[in-house]
């Protein structure tokens, strides 16, 4: 974690790619890294954690986003996602659902290794999606 007054695109691109080196992918060989800005200018990076009981696996994202919840950050404005695969890598359904719960207004930024980098949104990832507001 750390407190930046604001991050590039460009800048959290290179620190999902330096959190994928952290990645524990011995079945896959699939590494993911990915960093996120919260509404209050913290930083959090997270790398896919693989296990041989396969469902216990967890990705980058939620890591990521996980480690911003348990440090009280809610609100997440942008996440980066990078891969091993060279190429851009979208989130998951369970991760989509975790970024719609909370960075449902969040710009999602996909890098290549060519240095490319490729903009959406979650709401453009999970078009009428399920969330808190859905149990009101």
């Amino acid at each position: 974690m750390t407190d930046e007054l604001e991050i590039s695109n460009n800048d959290l691109v290179e620190l999902a790619v330096e959190a994928m080196e952290n990645a524990y992918a011995p079945y896959s060989n699939f590494s993911v890294g990915s960093a996120l800005a919260t509404d209050s200018h913290y930083i959090f990076t997270g790398a896919n954690i693989e296990n041989a009981s396969y469902g216990l696996t967890v990705c980058a994202e939620r890591v990521a986003i996980f480690k911003a919840v348990s440090e009280g950050h809610t609100k997440i404005e942008k996440i980066a996602i990078v891969s091993s695969s060279g190429e851009f890598t979208y989130p998951c359904g369970a991760c989509r659902q975790v970024l719609n719960e909370f960075a449902g207004s969040a710009t999602v930024i996909l890098g290549n290794n060519r240095g490319e980098i490729k903009t959406t949104t979650v709401k453009e990832l999970l078009p009428h999606s399920f969330g808190p507001n859905d149990l009101t």
